[in-house]
């Protein structure tokens, strides 16, 4: 299929993996954000193979900005893991009071293994980045 060659595409699954895994550790309570979370990053992978498919250019923009706008969401969500001290949150583009992506050097932050990984914050923005340039 064509959305699979879209790297926003690839992009999109990883991160929904990775949100998902991380979604499974957190406490009792918060599953109303987990599945809004889920949903959300659903949101941006379906509209991105949905819009591939379609054949006019304004079909596709459509779909992609949708697409785009369920990042946004996402990022919300992300932003609320931080806020309620959620596992995963180490990941949401802060350590240690500072942005990750704004550190130099960020693997040498000292964070654990998986946290080391680029910030979910900063994946968020790629695919932001490439679903812009869809759009256009």
């Amino acid at each position: 299929m064509l959305h699979e060659k879209l790297m926003s595409y690839r992009e999109s699954k990883k991160m929904a993996k990775d949100l998902s895994k991380d979604g499974t550790r957190w406490p009792r309570g918060y599953g109303y954000l987990t599945d809004q979370m889920k949903r959300a990053m659903a949101s941006v992978v379906l509209n991105q193979a949905e819009g591939n498919a379609r054949r006019s250019r304004t079909e596709r923009r459509r779909f992609f900005e949708i697409a785009r706008a369920s990042v946004a969401e996402v990022s919300a969500c992300v932003d609320l893991m931080e806020v309620f001290g959620l596992p995963g949150a180490e990941r949401s583009g802060t350590a240690r009071g500072r942005k990750i992506w704004d550190c130099p050097g960020q693997k040498d932050l000292g964070l654990p293994g998986a946290e080391r990984s680029e910030s979910y914050k900063s994946r968020l923005q790629t695919i932001s980045k490439l679903l812009w340039g869809l759009i256009r």
